[in-house]
């Protein structure tokens, strides 16, 4: 989930990135959904956590911003109910046990609106499982980008604000605030391989950064993909693969 709107493409998305539900699925024990309870699934993609959820015989709905995920994840998983929504802005009649959400809090830069949304929507007593990036998250990889755009003199796309990443401490206290228990929080370091040896880095850049290429040419993308992968090669390539610098932040917390 972007505010910018992005067009995702959920076959690159599973083929090449299918470390986003693969890593996802630790979080679910976490969750531990029990039969009979009413889930949101946050965020929800193409739907593969979401169905792992309904599997419990919970009664789960995924949530997403994106119209190709959802028709993508509908198309996989008919049996289990998919609407297009924004993650700071909905609301259903029926209040949840539990949310969760893995890989899309950091998508969301009207953060405080989408706590208030998170708990009014959940039951009291209900509880909120969240994964997204934290506070250093891909910040080699969006550094070297930044620097190579304005090089190139693309500098108001060099300036641009894609995502939110957190500390530990900024996080919870925006959930207290908002009523929240924070019962468990930890910031952890993830370096995680990506799919293809030759173009790990700019299939990344192309599946999760697309909005720091608006308005910049083909040609020049081209390059300047090219170029940051380069730069980043002696930091991000080992073992033969392409590591994406990444830093997590797990929270739970309660709807007293």
């Amino acid at each position: 989930m972007t505010p910018s709107n992005p067009t995702w493409n959920p076959n690159l998305y599973n083929d090449k990135h299918s470390f986003v539900f693969a890593y996802g699925a630790q979080l679910l024990e976490l969750l531990a959904p029990q039969k009979g309870e009413r889930i949101l699934d946050l965020g929800c993609g193409a739907g593969q956590l979401t169905h792992q959820i309904s599997e419990s015989g919970a009664k789960v709905i995924g949530l997403d911003q994106s119209p190709e995920m959802v028709a993508k994840a509908q198309s996989l998983y008919p049996a289990i109910e998919f609407k297009v929504g924004d993650a700071a802005d909905f609301s259903f009649g029926e209040k949840f046990d539990a949310i969760f959400s893995n890989a899309t809090l950091h998508w969301v830069l009207s953060y405080q609106k989408a706590i208030q949304a998170m708990y009014k929507n959940l039951k009291s007593g209900g509880r909120l499982i969240v994964e997204f990036g934290g506070k250093g998250n891909v910040q080699q990889i969006e550094r070297t980008l930044k620097d190579t755009l304005a090089r190139h003199g693309y500098l108001q796309q060099s300036q641009i604000q894609l995502w939110y990443f957190p500390s530990i401490g900024a996080y919870s206290s925006e959930l207290e605030k908002a009523g929240f228990r924070v019962t468990f929080a930890q910031h952890f370091d993830r370096p995680t391989a990506l799919a293809d040896e030759a173009t790990g880095i700019k299939d990344w850049l192309a599946m999760f950064g697309g909005k720091f290429f608006d308005g910049v040419s083909l040609v020049d993308q081209e390059i300047i993909m090219e170029e940051v992968q380069q730069a980043l090669r002696p930091r991000l390539f080992r073992e033969n693969k392409w590591y994406a610098d990444y830093k997590r932040l797990r929270i739970m917390a309660f709807k007293d």
